[in-house]
């Protein structure tokens, strides 16, 4: 890599995109990408893992169309008014017939899915339904667009459930949090908190919106998934209603959670990454050993070398770690730069003396010295360093996070704080709408956004404490950040 993470995140990111061939931005419509192979394949396992916690917990998968009737958004005013911007809209079809009312490619899937749901839920028996798709949305996103972060075609999962009391509604958000935790970190290794963000910063529509925000190398904060207290905002005016033990007729309790799966895996090699390039977690690299043949000048030893590393190949196949043997002509030091640069956790180097002793020189992707093992140990030992590359990639993460959370009391702290990139925590008057003209206020002085009150802890202000730009007393300690 020609470029330095921690000097230059936004050039290594490009180049990184580049090299590893993770996309391409060259297709003929602006905020369109083209993800390539080696993104996928980390994507799919990343959908497989979500899925599979999703599932676990109640949740049925489903498609909906792509296609939403305009009248549907205009059901629920405050979602409308927030979406209409950023709407792709179909107006004709075939030979240029328009259709009778505007399309619009689904920015996100309320107003087509609720639609549904008031003709499914009759009485308390249909409750709760918790139902999923995976699929794209499409957003015309006016700012300057980026591969996997910011682009107008995003590849996510969204869930949107109903219950019958607001309480279980509540759970499911509590629910949705503990998931982001045991996926996004647990899996992931994508350290992050977890906000209830300011009623000015809301989902359109929503109660109560609640986001994991994580920080990129550069110091500014990125949203990963956001999960939405609904209430009875959609239910009511889409007439999702259920029977009561009364037979009243009732607005089902609604909430909605929305990994942006794109989103997540920029973070992902954004925050894992180093200087070499990619890293990634045993469980989401395309390849989890690679097999390189050290091949000297004698024809004989050589093929005895590769018949050695297919049999390790084999072996390793049959019990589903992805391996590959990189029997290329490039040179061996290639070979090692290209697959550290692509992220490979395990490396397996086979040459003549390997061969000779049933044995394998193995180096992971974390470390830098290399060991040799026994062939009937690989099994084994590739779970175990995996395991290992994984725990250390959260370890260090985690490490970094933590470094970047520093408490400001006044401007001038706060200014300093934000310099230096990431959060900072501060005293603040109010999280409601009354303290909007604070907030826009320290934004327009410090480019700083409010990503809102810690979710899983129970900060508070001390009685002395005042908001650091009104001075009124502190109701809240909320947490500021620039916004990638």
């Amino acid at each position: 890599m020609d470029n330095k993470k921690n000097e230059n995140f936004s050039e290594w990111f490009t180049e990184i995109i580049q090299k590893a061939e993770l996309a391409d931005i060259r297709y003929n419509l602006k905020g369109f990408i083209v993800f390539r192979p080696w993104s996928v394949l980390s994507i799919e396992e990343m959908y497989k893992l979500y899925e599979k916690e999703l599932q676990s917990k109640g949740h049925k998968p489903t498609y909906f169309p792509i296609l939403i009737p305009e009248s549907n958004f205009h059901l629920e005013a405050s979602h409308v008014e927030g979406f209409s911007p950023e709407v792709f809209w179909v107006t004709e079809h075939g030979k240029g017939e328009k259709f009778e009312e505007r399309l619009a490619l689904r920015p996100t899937s309320e107003t087509a899915m609720y639609k549904m749901y008031s003709l499914w839920i009759q009485g308390k028996s249909d409750l709760p339904l918790k139902i999923y798709q995976r699929g794209t949305v499409y957003r015309y996103e006016t700012k300057a667009t980026r591969p996997f972060f910011r682009s107008r075609e995003l590849v996510w999962i969204e869930a949107h459930n109903c219950f019958a009391t607001k309480k279980e509604a509540v759970k499911q958000v509590k629910e949705d949090l503990k998931m982001t935790e045991k996926v996004m970190y647990g899996e992931f290794c994508i350290p992050f908190i977890g906000f209830q963000r300011p009623e000015w910063d809301k989902f359109p529509g929503a109660v109560h919106t609640y986001a994991a925000d994580t920080l990129m190398p550069d110091g500014k904060v990125i949203q990963m998934p956001s999960t939405h207290l609904l209430g009875q905002n959609f239910s009511k005016p889409f007439n999702v209603m259920f029977a009561d033990e009364k037979g009243k007729q009732t607005p089902v309790w609604q909430t909605c959670h929305g990994p942006c799966i794109s989103r997540i895996y920029g973070g992902m090699i954004s925050i894992l990454g180093d200087d070499q390039g990619l890293r990634l977690p045993f469980k989401l690299a395309p390849v989890q050993v690679i097999i390189v043949p050290i091949l000297k000048g004698d024809d004989a030893k050589n093929k005895a070398v590769l018949k050695y590393c297919k049999k390790i190949q084999k072996k390793l196949i049959k019990k589903e770690f992805r391996t590959e043997i990189d029997s290329s002509e490039n040179t061996p030091g290639f070979k090692f730069n290209q697959w550290e640069m692509k992220g490979v956790p395990i490396r397996f180097e086979i040459g003549p003396k390997e061969f000779e002793q049933n044995k394998i020189t193995l180096s992971i992707r974390t470390k830098k010295q290399k060991e040799t093992i026994d062939f009937k140990d690989i099994v084994k030992i590739v779970k175990n360093k995996g395991e290992e590359v994984t725990k250390d990639l959260k370890e260090e993460a985690s490490k970094n996070f933590l470094d970047v959370i520093h408490d400001a009391k006044n401007m001038n702290e706060l200014k300093q704080v934000l310099d230096k990139g990431g959060f900072a925590r501060i005293p603040f008057c109010s999280v409601e709408m009354e303290g909007r003209e604070c907030a826009d206020n320290v934004k327009a002085e410090t480019h700083g956004d409010i990503r809102g009150i810690r979710v899983d802890s129970k900060e508070k202000p001390n009685e002395t404490d005042k908001c650091i730009w009104c001075g009124k007393s502190a109701k809240e300690i909320v947490y500021i950040a620039r916004q990638y």
